[in-house]
């Protein structure tokens, strides 16, 4: 079986934006209204036709990814729900599969906002990663302390010898279960509120931290005091590297970014 979205979104959004968020323990978060710029114009409303599903970066604007992230949070969350209240037993389809298979829309826009944002990153980009860090952690959060959801990974995984699985669904049960763990998913209600405190003063730093060094790369520069040191370079280069260092304040410098 091949693991797909649940782990990749849930992956994706926390290395990207480092995300953590202080909520009531026990408490669901509170649901993400789709926003209404959000519509089907929206290049993240639909799976990608390009080889491998990737990013259509030609049709994607910054105005995109907040709408997109409400909509794509709102169906996830719904998702998850479902697979929580299922009144039926537990089995590893319509829980460990079906959690697979939901937030496809949120792996999307988290993956395009993750690329952009750890290459081609702007003021905007910048201030949407921090408006919506607290947001996403409140999402991830809701579902990885969801007791509901993790009775039935647990029920499956003290079973899981009578399962019958093959080896990559066993090692996906087991990785659903740990991941739940060690998120807190056993902690009591008490604990769960320490731990969102500490996960948020935690992101919060390391968000920071990450856009600091971003920014301090973006501004790293060779300097070259005269054109002959350039010799090899097109003119259009040697050009480009004064413009650069005018730019920066250093007339008759040449500065090549690195």
């Amino acid at each position: 079986m091949k693991r797909t979205h649940f782990l990749l979104a849930a992956a994706v959004s926390a290395a990207v934006l480092n995300i953590a968020h202080a909520a009531p323990a026990g408490q669901a978060a509170a649901p993400v209204a789709a926003s209404a710029k959000f519509d089907a114009s929206n290049p993240f409303a639909k799976e990608s036709t390009l080889p491998f599903n990737y990013p259509a970066w030609d049709k994607i604007r910054n105005e995109h990814f907040a709408p997109a992230y409400a909509e794509a949070m709102r169906q996830h969350a719904a998702e998850i729900e479902k697979i929580a209240n299922n009144k039926a037993a537990p089995t590893f389809e319509n829980t460990i599969v079906a959690m697979e298979r939901a937030g496809r829309m949120l792996s999307r826009v988290s993956t395009a906002f993750g690329t952009l944002s750890g290459s081609y990153t702007n003021d905007t980009l910048i201030a949407l990663g921090r408006e919506m860090a607290p947001k996403l952690s409140q999402h991830s959060d809701a579902i990885r302390l969801n007791g509901k959801l993790y009775q039935r990974i647990n029920t499956l995984y003290n079973k899981r010898d009578s399962l019958k699985l093959d080896a990559e669904s066993a090692y996906l049960l087991d990785r659903y279960n740990n991941d739940f763990e060690r998120a807190g998913a056993k902690l009591s209600e008490a604990d769960k509120v320490k731990l969102k405190e500490y996960n948020s003063k935690l992101a919060a730093l390391q968000t920071q931290f990450a856009q600091n060094t971003l920014k301090e790369a973006n501004a790293s520069a060779l300097v070259v005091d005269t054109r002959e040191e350039l010799a090899g370079m097109s003119d259009k280069a040697i050009d480009a590297a004064a413009a650069e260092g005018k730019k920066r304040g250093l007339d008759g410098k040449f500065v090549i970014p690195v």
